[in-house]
Parts: C-alpha cells; structure tokens; sequence
C-alpha cells in the first residue's frame, strides 16, 4: 500500500523500505513511524520476502523525530501524544528484532537520534563514507530511545557509549567501522551496488538457517552457555530436517551452489 513518506519496493525477494523526506533528512513525523512498522511488519510475514533493506531519500539516512512536531506537541503539552509516537518507535524495533529475515541498513548519510537508533536496530550496516551516527537527544534536552539504551552499550564499551549519550557529538563512518558499530564503509557511489550484493548474498542463504541463527545472536546476550547449547541442538535438528538441510549437503557433495526454498 502507498505510504505518505514511505517508499516500499519489492524485486526477487529483496524489500526496500526507504525514509522519503528528503527536505527534512527524513526526520519522522505524524503517521511515518506508524507506516514504517506496519511496512516492516508486512515484509516479515510475506513468505516471498527474504531480506529486507532500510535507506533514505537524499542525502540523509534520518534524522530521528522532527524537532518541530516535537516543540508543538510540547507548547501543547500533549504528553498523550507523545506516548504515542514513542509507541510507534517501539514497534518498529520490535517488527526488525522479531523478523526472521535479515535486516541491512543502508545508510546513506547522517543517522541521528531515533534514525541512528533505527540502524542499530538492523542485523547488519553497510554506510556510506559520508555517513556519521549520533545520540543526539541529549542536545535537545531528551533521553533515548528506539532501543539506543539497549544497542548502543553492545556494540560498544560503557565509556563510550556514555560519551555518545553524554555529548550527543557526532561520529563519522570511518570511527564507527573502528569500533565495530557498522560492517562495511564503501564511496557514496558504490553504496547502492555493495548493499544489493549484501541482499543478493543473504537472499542466496537458508532462509530457516539464517532465522536460527539471528534468533541465536540476540538470545545468547541474556543466556548462559547451557541455554545456548541447548538452543543450538534444537536449530540444528531442525535444519537437518529441513528440505534445505538436504539440499545443502547434497549440493556440496555435488560441487554445484545450492538452490534454498526456505523449507
């Protein structure tokens, strides 16, 4: 369905979502929080689908909440409605988090506030060299959130992510690649190219192997090592079960690429 600010398309598979309010850098505003979860929450129950990219219009990847929606909805002190935009926020984590298919974000440009939030939310980021991550909300008065307080602090050691939440000072892509935050850093013109190639890599995978495997990642940073090896012997049943299970060891054996259905 068409989205105000909201660009969805579909190609073997691959669905991209991009962020289009390119005048604003793609900052959130009214419905567009509600659309990209109800957009993400569409791609992770279409059995077509097996990854899916967020990016932006322009030159941003997004710039978090619009400040003057925010600034009205404060001279109105409309605190209900504020609650429900963050509703909207958390929703949206929770549709990449619960999704079984990779998630990659291309980011395009400046990733602030709930926008940078929004990125490390996904399973895998892929930046443009242009591209710098901010905690912004400390600047404006305001606390994290979209899952910042979560992410931030794995992905990096306590002292930094209090820097970043702290200062609310901008870090470019070559920092942000030193310190683990993104997986690849490519020239602005290649961007486009090295995160199809991503998708077509991951579109080639098991689709139920890839879906254990990011369910397993997230448990095991609240689990023990007996939980984790109880959870590998369960997925690994499963995939030897599966139709790809049998597809992969025969395709190996056969020494041709396998052909995986997602059963």
């Amino acid at each position: 369905m068409p989205y105000e600010h909201i660009l969805v398309s579909e190609a073997d598979g691959i669905v991209t979502i991009t962020l289009n309010r390119p005048d604003k850098l793609n900052a959130f505003i009214g419905h567009m929080r509600r659309d990209l979860a109800e957009a993400l929450e569409h791609a992770g129950s279409d059995r077509s689908v097996r990854v899916v990219v967020i990016t932006g219009a322009g030159r941003a990847f997004c710039a978090g909440g619009d400040i003057g929606f925010m600034a009205e909805l404060m001279q109105r002190r409309d605190a209900d409605e504020f609650a429900r935009i963050l509703g909207a926020g958390r929703r949206v984590i929770t549709a990449i988090r619960q999704m079984t298919k990779p998630v990659i974000a291309s980011i395009n440009g400046p990733a602030s506030g709930a926008g940078c939030n929004l990125a490390f939310a996904c399973d895998l980021r892929i930046a443009s060299n242009t591209a710098t991550f901010s905690q912004s909300f400390a600047k404006v008065g305001l606390h994290p959130d979209w899952g910042g307080t979560y992410f931030l602090p794995r992905l990096v050691t306590p002292n930094k992510a209090c820097e970043m939440f702290f200062l609310g000072e901008a870090i470019d892509a070559a920092e942000a690649a030193r310190l683990g935050i993104v997986n690849q850093v490519v020239a602005p013109e290649e961007l486009e190219n090295a995160t199809l190639q991503l998708a077509e890599g991951l579109r080639a995978a098991p689709p139920i192997a890839l879906a254990a495997a990011k369910h397993a990642v997230y448990m095991s940073q609240g689990s023990d090592l007996e939980e984790m090896l109880r959870y590998e012997t369960e997925a690994q049943l499963r995939c030897f079960e599966s139709d790809d299970g049998h597809e992969g060891v025969r395709a190996f054996l056969e020494k041709r690429d396998p052909k995986f259905t997602g059963h």
